[in-house]
């Protein structure tokens, strides 16, 4: 028997299809609602009666949940698939802009909006949001795009 049936095995297996089907896909909703709901709001967007900090350190809280959510089903998921994600340039494109998120999320914008919100340029909260988006957009697409290729 080789090491290929164990994973085909996990991947069909009760777990394996929980990971990868449900809690995978709520992450990825909470992950995406906290991203926007900040970056709107910093935007000056949504929630205007809602003092900015609030909604950015909510936001936060959930973020960082739903990544550890998908760092770990990511993994799983991975393991189905590794060969095919190896030759894959989407996969590597979503690996480095990922990494480029979590670098800019936790070195740069925690720091910056752990700052009272009326202490600093209304234009560095516009182009930090902005940015915030940009950067999961392109996550969000490559990863979308390794389904599709190859």
């Amino acid at each position: 028997m080789s090491l290929l049936h164990y994973f085909e095995a996990l991947e069909a297996s009760p777990i394996g299809v929980f990971v990868k089907d449900r809690a995978a896909t709520l992450a990825l909703a909470l992950l995406g609602a906290a991203v926007l709901s900040a970056d709107l709001r910093l935007l000056n967007l949504v929630m205007r009666d809602v003092p900015s900090n609030t909604v950015t350190d909510q936001a936060h809280r959930w973020f960082k949940l739903a990544l550890i959510v998908l760092l770990i089903t990511g993994f799983f998921m991975l393991a189905g698939v590794a060969t095919k994600c190896y030759h894959n340039p989407f996969y590597w494109a979503k690996m480095l802009t990922l990494g480029i998120g979590i670098v800019f999320v936790f070195a740069i914008r925690a720091p910056l909006l752990r700052k009272d919100h009326t202490q600093l340029n209304p234009m560095t909260l516009k182009l930090m949001a902005l940015a915030s988006m940009a950067i999961w957009f392109v996550v969000a697409s490559s990863g979308r795009w390794i389904g599709f290729s190859g």
